[in-house]
Order: structure tokens, then sequence, then C-alpha cells
């Protein structure tokens, strides 16, 4: 195995700005409580429609500041996120993208609340490093999506020293995306970007099986960059996916039994939508990154999705978006992930606030 952990540890002036110390408290409290029992699942008859309803309150997201840069030329492409205990960030570097020369290896990274970067692993040129998560217990898990390669193709674990380690190998025709784990901490789910499935393996590893498979979930072999399922969440005891080329959002219950219920089409219209987080644990309002220019069929944006299907831009390109791929929620502070695909190429993690009574006005719409 070529893939190593790189405990490099390097300062970049452009990118040391604190992601912010502020402990949550009184109003941010409150506030908090109050979307996590207000904006709850509640379907009606517009959701899944995909529309836009009309709003007030003002902006549901300000102070929006670029807090790390990147450097495209050498692959630092960050694709998903998430958001540790601490205040640090896991970042997945994709070293290359579909739309890109795959010239640099992918890479593992994590930046500390002060602004450290350190390097957990390195992989190989011409694969990427795709989706990651973090199990209770504080183990990283994250997918290569090595096209082709049999022997590199799947999910892996860092083990206590750092050390990766393969725990589900996929056919290398597979394309591993995002990840999840469910409430207990047991089980592992995959989504499959290219065979319009869902695969589950034990996160002590094993074989890949496949959770679920449906056309809900498949990509659209004719768009210039066939992505079918794509983010992955597990929330409020279901699975929640995006289908990349479909514009999606999909709720699939987990029955007592550990078997995929019947899909939910959440919303719909969202053309590449990629990775999404939720307000709170409790709550199922979404924030989905909509990476329109890196296939240049739609926009760049940040929407907050309801749960009733409706859903509300809330940064585009005009704050500064360029290739958003995914989003991350700590408190009140929401993190967004930019590929910088188009030129200039600008990659960066972005950081901003959510404004709570703007998004409670919303749901009232």
């Amino acid at each position: 195995m070529q893939q190593q952990g790189q405990h490099t540890v390097r300062r970049s002036a452009s990118s040391t700005r604190r992601f912010g110390k502020a402990r949550r408290k009184g109003v941010m409290a409150l506030a908090v409580a109050a979307a996590a029992g207000v904006l709850v699942s509640a379907p009606s008859a517009s959701a899944g429609t995909g529309q836009t309803g009309r709003w007030s309150g003002g902006s549901v997201v300000t102070d929006v500041r670029t807090t790390a840069t990147f450097d495209y030329a050498v692959g630092e492409v960050p694709e998903n996120i998430t958001v540790n205990p601490d205040g640090s960030v896991t970042l997945s570097m994709l070293g290359s993208c579909a739309v890109c020369e795959r010239t640099h290896g992918p890479q593992l990274m994590r930046i500390s609340a002060s602004g450290e970067r350190t390097v957990l692993v390195t992989g190989q040129v011409g694969e990427a490093i795709s989706g990651n998560t973090r199990g209770s217990d504080g183990t990283v898990y994250y997918s290569v999506w090595a096209a082709g390669n049999a022997a590199r193709n799947g999910v892996y674990k860092l083990l206590p020293d750092g050390t990766p380690q393969r725990i589900a190998a996929l056919a290398p025709d597979s394309g591993p995306n995002g990840l999840a784990i469910d409430a207990a901490g047991r089980t592992l789910y995959i989504a499959d970007s290219l065979k319009g499935t869902i695969w589950s393996v034990p996160v002590a590893g094993g074989a890949a099986t496949p959770w679920l498979t449906d056309a809900a979930l498949a990509p659209v072999p004719t768009e210039a960059l066939p992505i079918g399922a794509n983010g992955l969440r597990f929330h409020n005891g279901a699975l929640w996916a995006t289908n990349f080329n479909k514009g999606t959002l999909l709720q699939i219950p987990v029955t007592p039994t550990g078997t995929a219920g019947p899909i939910r089409q959440v919303t719909g219209g969202l053309p590449n939508i990629d990775d999404i987080s939720f307000l709170t644990p409790r709550s199922d309002v979404v924030f989905a990154a909509q990476n329109g220019s890196s296939s240049q069929n739609g926009p760049d944006r940040v929407v907050v999705i309801y749960p009733n299907g409706t859903y509300k831009p809330v940064l585009t390109s005009a704050d500064g978006l360029t290739s958003p791929s995914a989003t991350a929620i700590r408190g009140d502070r929401l993190y967004v992930t930019n590929g910088g695909v188009p030129e200039p190429h600008d990659p960066k993690l972005q950081t901003a606030r959510i404004n709570f009574p703007a998004l409670l006005a919303g749901a009232a719409h």
C-alpha cells in the first residue's frame, strides 16, 4: 500500500485566520433550541416540488469570510468536510477532479481552530479522496475513488497510530463518494455515484453489501459529469442522499431490521446538488451545496431546504462561492468548501453565521 499517513504540520499566512472561539451562549442557545424544536419534518402538499417560497426576516446567512485558501496547482481541491468537537475540520482534497488533469495525489487534511494544517493521508496520483466522516469514538473514515483500480477503490479508516487501512473494497467500476454512520456507530454507508447504489459495511470492516439500489440514486449517463448519489448523511433514523445529476434530495428510512424503507423525495430542481448538513441533530432543515461550476451546469449556491421541500438560496457566487461542494454546521457557524474548478481557480474554505430569526421567519412561509 503506497498510501501513507503523513503527519506534516504547516502554516500559511493566507489561511491562519481563526475559525472562531466564542462559545454559543444566551440568545444563541435559545435560538438553536427554538430551531431544533420547530424546524422538524413536516411533509406537505408542496414537499418535493422544489419551489422557492416568499421570504422575510433578513439574510439567513451573514458575515461570510474566507478562513483558508488552497493551492489548486498542487491538487488542493477541497471536496468534503467534517467539523470535529475541538473546532478543527477534516477536509478531503481531491488532488484532481473529473474535469481536471489528474497530476497530483489527493490528501486528507485536518485544519485546527487556530489554522494549523496536518496532512493525515496522501493518496496516489489518479485517484481522489471524496467523502469523509467521523465516528463517535473519533475514528476518521474516508472514501478513495480509484477508478479502475481494484486494489485501491473503497473505504478506509485511520488506525490510532494514523496508519490508513482499507476496511471495504469496492469494484473498480464503482464510485465511492459520500459516507454516513448510523446512530449506533456500527454501520457505515457509502454513496456509489456510478452504480445508483448505497452500500453498507460494518465499521470494523468486511464485505460491502448493497443496501439499496434504485433509479433515484443513479446518474444521468448523458451528463458531462455523470454522477448520481453524492452527499450522504444519517439523520433522525433515515439516510438522506443527494443525486447530483437529477438535482434531488432524498430521505430513505432505515427500518427496525436495518433495511431501506420507501424513498421520499424531499425536494428537486437543484442541479449539481452536492453534500449537505443539518441545522441541528433534531432539525430537518438542510444546508446544501450546489456545485454548478464543476460541470457548467447550474449556479454556484448554498441553499437552505425546509422540511416541506421549499428552499431558498442563502449564498451565491456574489459571496465568493466557486464550485461549492460541501457544507457543515457547528452551532451558528456554517462552513463551505469550494473546489475552485473554473479559472482563475480559487479553492478555499469559507465560514459564515446563521441568522436564526431569519431562518425561522422563512420557515413560517
